[in-house]
């Protein structure tokens, strides 16, 4: 049965939409600074212990903007130090200019790519809110997967702000990659494709959570 997990999320011309500056701290000075014509890669120090870790991540910008969801999974699949051409798995995914229809056609994807097939799931925030259970489930399944040396992929949609205090707005519809996390679960690392200013940022689990709600992440 489809449900709102399945719903479009092209992101729209209205959905690059950024408000505030370059992310600040340690987490940009991670990603490095990026040119804005074009993807670039940089690699992220993974730190262990005191109940946080980041991932090394390899990061490439969206070349398009209906790409997120191919390029959100590549990012996260560089972590596990794969390269996988984005134009190869938009095809795998069924990515048009309209988007990539939904997480369940991403998980797959991650499960080839990383080699076993229950890898990843797809889990469902089906509310328009996600209720503290939701959140709670959320933030264990960051922590797992991070912990296994893998990324989270998500499905958003609306307007979030991160922990320097800059919104990001994808009304849209967007995929990111969650690349670690920080004070046992309850802050997380995005590496977002669509702005390479603003490659890296971190956003509380609630909000992120939020930011998922109606749509749904792939997990270990």
């Amino acid at each position: 049965m489809r449900t709102d997990l399945i719903r479009k999320t092209a992101l729209t011309a209205a959905g690059l939409a950024f408000t505030g500056g370059a992310i600040a701290g340690p987490v940009t000075t991670a990603f490095a600074a990026a040119s804005t014509s074009k993807p670039v890669t940089q690699t992220q120090t993974d730190r262990k212990g005191h109940g946080e870790r980041e991932l090394g991540v390899r990061y490439e910008a969206q070349p398009n903007f209906y790409y997120c969801g191919p390029a959100a999974t590549r990012n996260a699949l560089s972590v596990q130090g794969k390269n996988i051409n984005v134009d190869d798995m938009a095809k795998e995914m069924g990515t048009t200019e309209a988007g990539t229809n939904s997480i369940n056609d991403i998980t797959p994807v991650l499960n080839k790519e990383t080699g076993k097939p229950d890898a990843y799931r797809s889990v469902e925030i089906s509310s328009p809110d996600a209720d503290a259970k939701q959140t709670d489930t959320l933030r264990a399944d960051v922590v797992k997967t991070v912990d296994d040396g893998r990324a989270v992929v998500a499905n958003i949609a609306g307007t979030s702000t991160d922990t320097d205090g800059n919104a990001h707005s994808y009304e849209g519809g967007h995929y990111i990659s969650v690349v670690g996390y920080r004070d046992n679960g309850n802050t997380v690392t995005i590496a977002d494709s669509a702005d390479p200013n603003q490659a890296a940022y971190q956003i509380t689990v609630e909000h992120l959570a939020d930011w998922i709600a109606t749509r749904g992440y792939a997990t270990s």
